[in-house]
């Protein structure tokens, strides 16, 4: 009966758990879209359901090792904490999402660059690097544009991008900047696509060495065993047979 009990408190904890929110309406747009969304979405283990059922298994899997009422109260405690801890990883699809964005950001500034000083209005300029660059970015800069055309104030459109797309914010406030202050955005674009090369090749470099560094912990544990059991152990049983001897 206490089984019982203490399963059904689990799965009443894993299922009491709010599912993520951003996930849900965005499923809802997709539904609004007309498109079917994708199947690594729909099995990935850090959505909702993947959530409630790896914090279910954890907190069961703990109640049948434990056992008795302390065993309950750890597995509902454990399961609520593991689905928590889930829903604060970062889905692999908005990781590679972000990288995108970095990657390409830089390639949009000079594309931009080049458009302006070839003449084109910064609406054109923005859908023709749109098509170019595609992607995320490409897809932010699309709907931009359609908003420019309907009307909007560049300055304020290009401002809410950078709030809604934080990776876009450099782009973004440097365009907003130039548009209210008159000054040559083309120039501007040059000098922030160079910059954001700068930091990207810093962040290469930084990542470098952190490898070295975390690469001597492994080496460590590897080596330092080793050199105990053929270079110390020896050592000491052979004083050892000789004291006892």
């Amino acid at each position: 009966m206490s089984s019982v009990l203490a399963a059904a408190l689990a799965a009443c904890a894993v299922l009491a758990l709010p599912g993520n929110g951003r996930a849900r309406a965005h499923s809802r747009v997709i539904r609004l879209r007309g498109a079917a969304p994708s199947r690594a979405t729909d099995r990935a283990w850090y959505g909702p359901a993947g959530r409630r059922l790896a914090a279910g298994v954890l907190g069961l899997g703990l109640f049948a090792v434990v056992g008795g009422s302390v065993g309950a109260l750890a597995g509902v405690v454990a399961a609520v904490a593991c689905a928590r801890v889930i829903q604060r990883l970062e889905p692999p699809a908005e990781r590679r999402r972000r990288e995108r964005l970095r990657a390409d950001l830089p390639v949009a500034a000079d594309l931009l660059a080049a458009c302006l000083l070839a003449g084109s209005p910064l609406p054109d300029a923005a859908r023709a690097v749109a098509d170019a660059v595609d992607g995320p970015l490409g897809e932010r800069l699309r709907h931009l544009t359609a908003t420019l055309r309907l009307g909007a104030d560049p300055a304020d459109a290009w401002r809410r991008l950078a709030e809604e797309e934080p990776m876009l914010a450099p782009l973004a406030r440097t365009v907003a900047r130039t548009v209210d202050s008159g000054a040559p955005l083309a120039d501007a674009m040059a000098r922030l696509a160079e910059r954001l090369r700068l930091e990207r090749r810093w962040a290469a470099e930084a990542r470098a060495r952190r490898v070295g560094v975390q690469a001597a912990a492994p080496l460590g544990l590897c080596f330092l065993p080793a050199f105990v059991l053929i270079g110390v152990v020896p050592v000491v049983i052979g004083l050892a047979m000789r004291f006892v001897a």
